[in-house]
């Protein structure tokens, strides 16, 4: 039996002082019930708790740890950093040096700005399709999760799909009432959406890989036919990478499909596990954003010289030749085994990866997007997460998040994982 006594007490009086208990949603594991876990320390591919238990770690921070918690390098890079200060809120060589990074590696960008959250990124670069059309009208995907701000709050996944919500009280219709939507991999729809809206919309915004309705990757064919179809109607392409920037390709999502979108969003990865987002597109677009155009967007500790350091030397480690192969190869070893482990002892799931991103659903499937992600049986989720658990294997606690490995996971570490799976399952 998994010893929680610690995580309890601190859970406990964590209700008394935050909402929920928690500084993000998914956090409270609501969505699979039981008590969340209370993390002390995380390093390499594993976190222990406050009681002590040992957890092979598959969320990294949600996706920033994919050198490993706590990598040496990263760690020195901000130890030598620390010295010299924690903010300035002027200027700092290090965010040319991140900045030269990004543009070198992901095809769409040109130029780069640097803020502290892919919500605060996303919702910035929602602002510049807007002035740089002059058109109000966005589509978003089902199940796609842009961050917080109102005007995404519509038909998102993540957090708001394991609370129930479909949308979120406190949200204007008028706020959302330019915000159009239509299912994942469903082009006919979109098409439609702007046939019945010419010359309306500025752009269409997607996960290229969906991550917040569980992992969802594209049909063949639906991003291109994305990037003709914004083309044809003289609108933008955005694609939100904050998940699968630098995870799936060192040049993201748009490298691996060979699709460049006129704008990308970036988080988690480039800032090596301290807070960190950013925007980046064609510098046409780009000159629109102040002080070089009009387009006002600030931040007091955008550029932070911690997090331009942490990313800096993880984008380097990244680098590295065999990085995205040696991912792809684990993941693939963890959810093929997953599957098989799942079908042998009678239980309908389905799933897949990419390089380090990975999800698996029950239901037979296959899960193309939001609807049919949410035919998946949650109950038994639930029941399959607290078992792992028990097991010392750390999931998201949602049936609507991806995964994630980490360079430093191990062959040991999915054979481990797998049994676990075969334990857990065998008794449901």
């Amino acid at each position: 039996m998994l010893k929680t006594t610690k995580s309890e007490e601190i859970f406990a009086a964590a209700q008394k002082l935050m909402p929920g208990g928690v500084s993000s949603p998914v956090r409270a594991f609501k969505s699979v019930g039981g008590q969340p876990i209370v993390f002390d320390r995380v390093q390499g591919a594993y976190a222990w708790d406050v009681d002590g238990n040992r957890y092979i770690d598959y969320i990294g921070s949600w996706g920033p740890a994919i050198c490993g918690h706590a990598h040496p390098d990263v760690l020195k890079a901000l130890h030598e950093t620390l010295e010299k200060g924690t903010s300035f809120g002027a200027p700092n060589a290090l965010e040319n040096v991140l900045a030269e990074r990004v543009i070198e590696a992901v095809p769409s960008v040109e130029m780069v700005r640097f803020v502290n959250s892919g919500t605060e990124a996303c919702m910035s670069v929602l602002r510049l399709m807007r002035a740089f059309t002059g058109r109000e009208k966005i589509i978003k995907f089902e199940g796609c999760y842009h961050g917080h701000a109102d005007m995404f709050l519509v038909k998102a996944g993540s957090g708001v799909a394991t609370l129930g919500l479909p949308d979120s009280p406190g949200v204007p219709k008028s706020t959302t009432d330019n915000t159009l939507t239509a299912p994942y991999n469903d082009l006919a729809t979109v098409r439609a959406l702007f046939e019945a809206n010419p010359g309306a919309i500025a752009g269409v915004i997607l996960e290229p890989i969906v991550g917040n309705a569980g992992f969802i990757p594209p049909d063949a064919g639906f991003l291109a036919g994305l990037r003709e179809v914004t083309r044809e109607n003289g609108a933008l392409l955005v694609f939100d990478e904050v998940m699968t920037g630098f995870r799936i390709a060192y040049g993201g999502a748009q490298e691996k499909f060979g699709i460049t979108p006129d704008l990308t969003t970036l988080g988690k990865v480039i800032g090596g596990g301290l807070p960190v987002g950013a925007y980046g597109g064609r510098a046409e677009i780009m000159a629109m954003v102040a002080p070089a155009g009009p387009m006002y967007q600030a931040g007091t500790l955008s550029g932070n010289p911690l997090a331009m350091a942490a990313g800096i030397k993880t984008l380097e480690l990244l680098h590295q030749p065999g990085t995205y192969e040696t991912l792809d190869r684990i993941t693939t070893r963890l959810t093929q085994g997953l599957l098989q482990v799942a079908n042998e002892t009678g239980h309908a799931a389905c799933g897949g990866s990419i390089s380090g991103m990975f999800g698996f659903f029950f239901t037979e499937g296959p899960v193309r997007n939001y609807e049919d992600a949410k035919k998946c049986d949650l109950n038994k989720f639930g029941r399959f997460h607290r078992g792992m658990l028990e097991q010392g294997i750390y999931l998201a606690p949602s049936q609507f998040e991806a995964g994630f490995t980490s360079l430093a996971h191990t062959d040991e570490d999915v054979d481990r994982t797998i049994a676990a799976a075969k334990t857990v399952l065998s008794s449901l």
